[in-house]
């Protein structure tokens, strides 16, 4: 940090004046796995049966192509801080409507097993099952991504944040982990996947409401699909 900016800071503390952050971003951290993910989402979301999908079919591609187009953007054009905003809010309304969307499949998938059993399979209920859980796995890993730290661009550039995830790489000696280790969208991948099969954060130790109120979110939601909808589906292939 130059010293203009640090001068800044302490007169804006004492005299409770905002200060403009830099915008120039110096580092943008890779889109390509997270992108991956939203295609991921996007396609379980479209392929899931009538009977349970939510939206319109047209719906899942349109978010899909509005997360990926300013992902793409940040790699090709120099206004970066532009798209990074853009990226932002798009991110924040398809982390939204694939969420609701995905709570709402699995209270569908949950009504037609207890209203309707006749009408689904043990086959049919084990798909939707599987499809809802990865929806949710990967659409948490997202969430993580983002928020964590301020976001990846906090975290590439250094800028200071409170973590509201502590990784077990943090606290392992220098030689077992690269220098200047950062959590990536994969780290965030694996605390989702962690916290979706075993109901626990087994990869890192939440230090803030949010962090915890986010996995409590999903291991809510994975416990519903995997001991109510999955467990019946394979109750009902056995018999």
């Amino acid at each position: 940090m130059d010293r203009t900016l640090r001068h800044q800071r302490h007169f804006a503390y004492y005299w409770r004046i905002p200060v403009k952050e830099p915008t120039q971003v110096r580092q943008i951290e890779p889109r390509w796995p997270a992108a991956l993910a939203i295609v991921v989402v996007v396609l379980l979301l479209a392929v899931l049966p009538n009977r349970v999908r939510v939206f319109p079919l047209w719906l899942p591609p349109l978010l899909g192509v509005a997360m990926i187009v300013p992902m793409v953007a940040l790699s090709l054009t120099s206004a970066k801080a532009l798209w990074l905003r853009i990226e932002s809010t798009v991110t924040v309304l398809f982390l939204v409507t694939a969420g609701l969307g995905v709570i709402d499949e699995l209270m569908s998938l949950l009504s037609s097993m207890l209203r309707r059993p006749g009408e689904v399979n043990g086959l049919q209920l084990l798909a939707s099952s599987i499809g809802v859980w990865a929806s949710n796995v990967l659409i948490f890993s997202v969430a993580f991504w983002r928020t964590d730290r301020g976001g990846p661009e906090a975290r590439a550039n250094h800028a200071s944040s409170k973590p509201d995830w502590l990784f077990s790489a943090e606290g392992a000696p220098q030689e077992y982990v690269p220098l200047n280790w950062r959590p990536t969208f994969i780290d965030y991948l694996f605390l989702s996947y962690c916290t979706a099969t075993s109901f626990s954060p087994a990869e890192a130790q939440p230090l803030t409401s949010r962090g915890k109120l986010l996995l409590m979110l999903e291991s809510i939601i994975s416990l519903v699909t995997v001991i109510a909808i999955a467990a019946r589906a394979i109750n009902i292939l056995s018999g």
